[in-house]
């Protein structure tokens, strides 16, 4: 059998100061005051919205989910803000977004800017490479396992406590030694090695973020409301890094899909808001309401039931009414993702073709 070629030695990127990269948006440029009034929408958007937000405010009383389920253009056109009052005023019980939706948010936080040239830092190998971005993410994954903690939540503490403490090397050696079986022995065996690898020192590693106030995922935290990340390995820029560990960002992801499912439980009469997802939602939301269902179905209940969904994209949503379920296969609209797999999921779906933006701040001012 022939012999595989040996995989990159990433441990050997190149990575440069955050602060050098030049960067595409400003959050003083880009973020949306909500008290501001929203953009106008033609009347048969507005009136899918206005109905949006009678649902939401029945499965308030109700006290069913209500999961916001998001693209990392949401967080690039300004969004934050809306996103938070949503969280603070208790409208939103659930977020969920990707790797990039986080990047992004913590980039904002930590730098008060984001975004670069993908064409421009391919061609010169630095499409990425950003040190402070890699590196800050990883730290606080790998620190939050220790804890039991999923992406969303590590990286929200990690923001607002602005940075994290390490144990010591010491402390990590004698755990793996006296406990082989503990369920935080692979997290533990993990921060050991980056540890050792890029020379981490124990104890306090302070990380300012002075915009932290409009962090999505640190407000998240802050109210204690779950924000849940699902990434891909080798989809987002904080596997450009000598600190890149897929098994870290495996483990933080799957505490987070579990905490997915647990709100996906609770979603009996309740609504779920899919904005500019157009892969990441609606592939992990039908696994996740299939584990659900699953585990109900084994203790005689019924199956997930009486929910509602909207989909908001740019996208054309192929002339078809979804809510009269997926068209046949020969036609072109049966092959949108973000469409075909939440019309498939129970419950009523209705389709927006609207900016996410302006969908989520008409929203807000009904719902306040």
């Amino acid at each position: 059998m022939k012999k595989l070629p040996p995989p990159l030695d990433l441990t050997k990127v190149k990575v440069y100061p955050l602060e050098q990269r030049l960067s595409e948006a400003t959050i003083q440029e880009i973020l949306i005051d909500p008290e501001t009034a929203p953009p106008v929408l033609p009347e048969d958007l507005m009136r899918t919205v206005r109905e949006s937000a009678q649902n939401i405010a029945a499965a308030h009383k109700r006290h069913a989910s209500v999961m916001l389920l998001y693209g990392a253009h949401l967080i690039k056109n300004g969004g934050a803000r809306i996103m938070n009052r949503l969280v603070e005023l208790g409208w939103v019980t659930h977020l969920g977004t990707n790797g990039a939706g986080t990047i992004h948010d913590w980039e904002f936080s930590f730098l008060g800017r984001s975004t670069e040239s993908v064409k421009k830092n391919v061609a010169t190998g630095t499409f990425g490479t950003w040190d402070e971005t890699g590196r800050c993410i990883h730290l606080a994954l790998l620190n939050g396992a220790l804890q039991g903690e999923g992406y969303g939540h590590s990286l929200g503490r990690f923001i607002m406590q602005e940075g994290t403490t390490l144990p010591s090397i010491e402390w990590l050696t004698e755990s793996l030694r006296n406990e082989p079986t503990h369920p935080l022995t692979p997290a533990r065996a993990e921060l050991l090695q980056a540890m050792l690898t890029h020379n981490l020192q124990a104890g306090r590693i302070e990380v300012r973020h002075p915009w932290k106030e409009t962090s999505v995922l640190g407000n998240a935290y802050k109210y204690g409301v779950p924000l849940t990340v699902h990434p891909g390995i080798g989809y987002d820029i904080i596997a450009n890094h000598p600190m890149f560990n897929g098994a870290a960002i495996g483990r933080a992801a799957d505490m987070d899909f579990r905490l997915f499912g647990a709100s996906v439980e609770n979603l009996e009469g309740g609504v779920v808001l899919s904005v500019g997802s157009a892969i990441m939602a609606p592939q992990v939301f039908e696994k996740s309401i299939s584990c659900v269902n699953n585990l109900r179905l084994q203790q005689a209940r019924s199956i997930v039931h009486n929910h509602t969904i909207y989909v908001v994209d740019i996208q054309d949503g192929g002339n078809w009414d979804w809510t009269k379920g997926e068209p046949p296969k020969d036609n072109p609209a049966y092959y949108l993702r973000f469409c075909k797999s939440f019309s498939r999921m129970g419950g009523t779906m209705h389709y927006l073709q609207c900016d996410n933006v302006a969908f989520l701040h008409n929203l807000y001012h009904l719902l306040k």
